[in-house]
């Protein structure tokens, strides 16, 4: 996948002008947006030749983020198995610190995790993580009290983070495109219907001039699965 490499190599340059890591957003969903049946519940829906382009792009970033619901759902590694590469640094949003002590994150061999919480987190979870390997990042909350993206984002970057790739869930995902903090996207579609979770909840958009777009756009395809891929636009009314 031609694309994947002349956008990394602009992250470093990136982090440098803005002060944050390259972010980008990539998911496989079903052909009606949705990632699973339903939620809590995980769904495989990537061909094996697109799981390959997903380890390819782990390889190629310094971190991946996840929520903490897809670690409760999936129990995910978060490594790079089915290409040669190094593996990114794993990172939680998890703002009541409910990672499982037992997760795939926390015993295998690569890269312990950062865990992304708010201030005054719990003492005695935060001591038995900590124990346990993980490193305990505490940020702002927003107004919602949970973790501040943009504050994450700043503290990612003075970290030495240039890339960062965000596989999900819902809210992540939803998250970081409401709040513009997404650069690419790349974008797995499988020929199934699901009926289930949808991907992307309400952007906050009912005017399709002020909606999200995609600049710069590709796809392909992989197997039976439809690869798209684009910069998303960091102000509504972005020309594509």
């Amino acid at each position: 996948m031609n694309f994947i490499e002349p956008v990394l190599e602009v992250a470093a340059a990136h982090r440098q002008r803005t002060g944050r890591p390259f972010v980008t957003l990539s998911y496989a969903q079903s052909l009606d947006g949705c990632i699973s049946a339903r939620p809590g519940v995980a769904l495989a829906l990537s061909g094996r030749q697109s799981l390959k382009l997903t380890h390819k792009l782990r390889a190629e970033h310094d971190a991946i983020l996840v929520g903490i619901g897809t670690v409760l759902s999936d129990n995910p590694r978060l490594n790079v198995r089915l290409v040669d590469g190094d593996n990114p640094r794993p990172i939680v949003v998890d703002s009541r610190l409910r990672l499982p002590l037992d997760c795939n994150l926390l015993t295998q061999e690569s890269g312990r995790p950062w865990i992304a919480t708010i201030e005054k987190p719990d003492k005695k979870r935060s001591i038995a993580l900590e124990a346990a390997g993980a490193s305990i990042l505490t940020l702002p909350s927003n107004s919602k009290g949970q973790v501040n993206l943009h504050a994450l984002l700043d503290k990612l970057a003075g970290l030495g983070i240039n890339s960062l790739m965000v596989e999900g869930g819902a809210r992540i995902i939803t998250s970081f495109l409401l709040e513009r903090l997404a650069n690419y996207i790349v974008l797995t579609v499988a020929p199934v219907l699901v009926g289930g979770l949808r991907a992307v909840s309400d952007l906050g958009q009912s005017d399709p001039e002020n909606c999200l777009r995609i600049k710069n756009r590709g796809h392909r395809w992989l197997g039976e699965d439809l690869i798209l891929w684009g910069h998303l636009a960091t102000e509504p009314n972005d020309e594509q």
